[in-house]
């Protein structure tokens, strides 16, 4: 008998897909981690184990304390699914402007949400500012009560990609793989992945797909962070170099504009039948970029994030897509007529 006796232990237990049309359409073989199958439904479930892992192993976190986290909504999501397999409260401050589901998804976990109003880095309303300055408060009042994840700048994020991550592709590749690519949030994943390809591979490309309105791609390109144009994709991309980006082993990078990315979105589920958000778009978009450019026969894995259960209101709203000059398949207009 083969049994997962908890939450963590099922976390990074995804398949590597072959994703058909993108292959066919290429020449290579494109491959995707299964991300969404992850227990809480998004790649944002390795990230948060690894940092609570890396929280009790120092001792950042008591039994019975609270996890503080600024996050889009998936980090949150794993952070408190954890938290409720283990023991600890979980409070979580998020940007107002995030999907309706997903902060449903967290007020059903039993997280306490907090929403704030959506500003740059820079302003001391940020998200992630709030957070710390909670957790800051709350451990003023009861020193060792709250542990604030820091999911952007806690390297535990990129360090567990690349012990984790990474090498389950070089294996389950059989070493084959020629690309990496995706999208950035915080940066753990691409960095932590590309680490980890590159100690084992030199040859490995690794790029960056950015979507519209982010500076990260123009970061890798020029040095510079300059942003344009803007995207409905969330939870990737970034105004500035956090501490898991920082020193990433980066080759190529690619601003993905809506209109090239939703379009993919859509054909992963009508033809191949996975219901992904847009980032996992961004994603294939790199993917058919970077085979692309390597030229036929090379082996590119990108990352399937999370549902697109999650951004339904959105992506699958032929209203919402239209009113942002976005294309509508006709099915989805059959499936929603106004």
């Amino acid at each position: 008998m083969t049994t997962r006796p908890d939450f963590a232990a099922a976390v990074g237990q995804t398949p590597l897909l072959r994703l058909r049309f993108a292959s066919e359409a290429t020449g290579c073989e494109i491959l995707a981690r299964a991300e969404f199958m992850n227990p809480g439904g998004s790649v944002k479930d390795r990230t948060a184990l690894g940092l609570l892992l890396d929280a009790e192993q120092r001792g950042a976190l008591r039994p019975g304390g609270t996890i503080v986290e600024g996050t889009a909504g998936n980090t949150g999501i794993g952070l408190a699914l954890l938290g409720a397999s283990r023991g600890y409260r979980t409070i979580i401050v998020m940007p107002a402007t995030q999907s309706r589901e997903k902060i449903d998804a967290l007020r059903v976990t039993g997280a306490e949400v907090r929403l704030v109003p959506a500003v740059p880095y820079k302003d001391p309303g940020h998200y992630a500012h709030q957070a710390r300055a909670l957790a800051a408060q709350m451990n003023a009042a009861d020193p060792g009560s709250a542990w604030f994840a820091d999911q952007f700048d806690n390297t535990a994020n990129r360090d567990w990609h690349e012990a984790t991550t990474g090498p389950q592709i070089w294996e389950e590749t059989g070493g084959a793989v020629d690309g990496f690519v995706c999208a950035c949030g915080t940066g753990g994943t691409l960095a932590g992945v590309g680490r980890a390809l590159k100690a084992r591979k030199g040859s490995v490309t690794i790029a960056l797909a950015d979507p519209a309105g982010s500076a990260l791609a123009s970061y890798v390109n020029t040095g510079e962070l300059v942003a344009s144009g803007n995207s409905i994709s969330e939870g990737i991309g970034s105004s500035r170099i956090t501490a898991n980006f920082d020193g990433a082993p980066i080759d190529l990078a690619w601003s993905i504009p809506d209109d090239e990315s939703v379009p993919l979105t859509h054909r992963l589920l009508h033809e191949e039948g996975w219901c992904v958000g847009g980032s996992s778009g961004v994603n294939v978009a790199g993917a058919i970029r970077l085979a692309r450019s390597l030229g036929p026969g090379h082996t590119i894995v990108t990352v399937l994030c999370d549902a697109g259960t999650r951004y339904q209101a959105k992506l699958f709203n032929p209203a919402f897509l239209r009113a942002k000059d976005l294309p509508v398949p006709q099915w989805l207009d059959e499936a929603f007529p106004a």
